[in-house]
């Protein structure tokens, strides 16, 4: 059996349909642009995403907190992940 690659639970064919409408609203030369002001956007997020979570990260030091926790649970949040992963196997979602 195939089995189509899927993305934020949208296939294939539902992304290839939906540049299809996009390169036919905005032209094909419109396009690169879109898609750069997209990345500058996301990159952007991304960046203020890093500066919140150092600002937060240096405060919680000035102030003596104890920051390891965040590192405490992201271990256990992998360990889960992995036993989850390890419990399932090959089994795959099928549709």
């Amino acid at each position: 059996m195939i089995q189509q690659a899927t993305f934020l639970f949208i296939s294939g064919a539902e992304i290839a349909f939906i540049l299809f409408i996009v390169i036919m609203v905005f032209g094909a030369d419109k396009l690169p642009e879109i898609a750069r002001g997209l990345g500058k956007g996301m990159r952007t997020l991304k960046d203020a995403t890093n500066d919140i979570k150092h600002e937060i990260t240096k405060t919680a030091e000035k102030n003596d907190i104890d920051i390891s926790i965040t590192d405490d649970v992201k271990k256990e949040l992998n360990k889960v992940k992995d036993d989850l992963d390890d419990f399932t196997g090959s089994v795959k979602r099928k549709f």
